[in-house]
């Protein structure tokens, strides 16, 4: 099983590495689904797992000056709180049958939206471009905080979210903000963000320690490996396999 594990890990690397998001949205279906973990666990595992993949990625883009710390700090002044409140309502209610089906139907919508995202991510900053003229600058602040809340919740109940749906969020309200700022801000506050959130579900026992350590063993060859790749691949053709890998597994959570 380590050595699926690892495989696994390897594979999810090398989307991650094409693609820029899709490992959270695949690895809890395949934590699930391959390896037979109940979904609190495998939220909690994937949660970690996000967690340590995704700071190299964070350190590089701070390096390079592609982080915007005013959106993540107040992304984050939603976020982080948004998920100690959640963890805290799992805390208190018990982990039941009904939090396992809330867990189980948020991770299938997370995957869906974020399928949704990563096939219209064009389109995504025309509309962005269009709400501008309605979204005064002054209210930019207090929407940013709710996306945060709304980002905490998500990726506390699913552990999806930080990535291709962050990312978005942040497009609709800074369309003008360059790419390389938007990635390096969306990642810069997926890390803190899913950290929080995997020392809460740790907290309530949701982590595989053994099965996390392989996965991560495997996803750094792989994270390398996809980044070659993208130079070979059709961006097109990449995302188009990556988004109806999400949407399978989205109707196939839910159902």
């Amino acid at each position: 099983m380590d050595l699926i594990a690892i495989i696994s890990g390897f594979g999810i690397g090398a989307i991650v590495g094409m693609t820029g998001v899709g490992g959270g949205s695949l690895m809890t279906p395949l934590l699930i689904g391959a390896f037979k973990l109940n979904p609190a666990v495998a939220i909690g595992t994937d949660l970690w797992f996000a967690a340590a993949t995704k700071s190299g990625g964070a350190w590089a883009h701070h390096r390079h000056g592609h982080v915007d710390y005013r959106i993540t700090g107040l992304l984050l002044a939603g976020s982080i709180p948004a998920s100690i409140a959640t963890i805290a309502l799992m805390h208190f209610t018990g982990v039941t049958k009904g939090w396992a089906s809330a867990l189980t139907v948020s991770l299938g919508i997370a995957l869906l939206l974020t399928a949704v995202t990563v096939a219209y991510r064009a389109a995504w900053q025309r509309v962005a471009l269009r709400l501008e003229r309605w979204l005064p600058a002054s209210h930019q602040r207090h929407l940013t905080i709710a996306a945060g809340v709304l980002l905490g919740v998500l990726v506390s109940l699913s552990s999806i979210g930080a990535g291709a749906v962050g990312a978005t969020l942040i497009l609709l309200l800074y369309p003008r903000l360059p790419a390389q700022r938007l990635v390096g801000t969306d990642i810069a506050h997926a890390v803190p963000l899913t950290l929080v959130a995997g020392l809460g579900h740790a907290t309530l026992g949701h982590i595989d320690w053994a099965l996390l350590a392989a996965l991560l063993l495997g996803s750094l060859p792989g994270i390398w490996l996809g980044a070659q790749l993208t130079k070979a691949l059709p961006e097109r053709l990449v995302r188009t396999l990556l988004c109806v890998s999400l949407v399978t597994a989205g109707l196939k959570v839910i159902h």
